[in-house]
């Protein structure tokens, strides 16, 4: 199996994300790491416990990681995930503890216990991930791929349709610390992006008869998610609210799950209208050869993605 650490805020995607990694037979998950993003770090932690001991994972360290951007104050998102962030679904509060280490501390940790086996995949603002490279500037050569929710790239016209941070280009984890996202960008990580192109994509919502079964389910995790999907719905927005940061576990699961390009790109971290903005350059002539290389997702199978999704649900 394969060795991740899930660096995240839940937040409703990052809940179901960690249903599914937990669910997955494909994937052991070693650890845990919150960050400010979504909502506070005193919440993301708080929620990332909660779903942990639905799931019954006591065992998997929980470590709370950066309570602000590198050099910014966390700013105010205006997607409200609900009063308790979880879609307002009643989860009862966890009676476990957070591990007693740094968030970052605990991804270096981990990256030295299975050096060159473990992928993180990072859910939220870049923030633990930027620290970490701080602490250890050798962790490029330790960690085997960073795959992340992150980026808005010009593939089609959800990038910035849908986009989720605020202002008019932006995606929501770039935007809240574009400086953390600069420094992993250009760190010489092996990176798969999954930007809004991909992860808002009508076609990733969930089919009617798909939340029906869900519902109906004896599962626990199940039913959890089908409330998840009322709540967006019951806002205006469709469910891919619920699914976007499911792609990047699902992404580690099966790497066929998406289809990348490389692309030369950096991060604005000094416009007033574009903070946050994944700039690609895609030029024939002329074009900036020193931009660091990702991979970014431009595709997606998402048949293939919701049965991933839907059969770990039910299982």
């Amino acid at each position: 199996m394969k060795k991740i650490l899930i660096d995240c805020d839940p937040g409703i995607d990052d809940s179901l994300a960690l249903i599914l990694a937990l669910k997955s037979d494909q994937v052991d998950l070693r650890a845990v790491t919150t960050v400010s993003g979504n909502l506070h770090v005193d919440d993301t932690s708080r929620n990332a416990l909660t779903i942990m001991e639905m799931m019954g994972a006591d065992s998997i360290p929980v470590a709370k990681g950066m309570a602000k951007p590198l050099v910014r104050d966390i700013p105010f998102d205006p997607f409200s995930h609900g009063k308790d962030g979880l879609g307002n679904t009643g989860l009862p509060q966890p009676k476990r503890s957070l591990a007693p280490v740094f968030g970052p501390d605990l991804i270096v940790e981990q990256a030295n216990l299975y050096p060159g086996e473990l992928t993180l995949i990072a859910l939220g603002p870049l923030s633990n991930i930027a620290m970490a490279l701080l602490k250890d500037p050798e962790l490029p050569k330790k960690v085997k791929e960073l795959v992340c929710i992150g980026g808005a790239f010009g593939f089609n016209e959800y990038a910035y349709k849908h986009a989720t941070g605020d202002n008019p280009v932006s995606e929501w984890n770039v935007y809240v610390d574009p400086e953390a996202a600069k420094m992993v960008f250009n760190s010489g990580l092996s990176i798969r992006a999954v930007g809004l192109d991909v992860a808002t994509h009508p076609d990733i919502n969930f089919p009617q008869e798909q939340v029906d079964l869900l519902r109906q389910s004896s599962n626990q995790e199940a039913v959890y998610v089908s409330k998840l999907v009322d709540f967006v719905e019951g806002r205006g927005f469709q469910s891919y609210c619920v699914l976007i940061d499911s792609l990047a576990v699902a992404a580690v699961i099966d790497p066929s799950v998406i289809e990348t390009t490389s692309v030369r790109v950096d991060v604005e971290t000094a416009g007033t209208l574009t903070r946050g903005q994944t700039v690609c350059d895609t030029r024939n002539h002329f074009r900036w050869d020193h931009l660091p290389v990702i991979d970014a997702a431009s595709g997606a199978d998402f048949r293939k993605f919701s049965e991933i999704v839907t059969s770990a649900l039910l299982k």
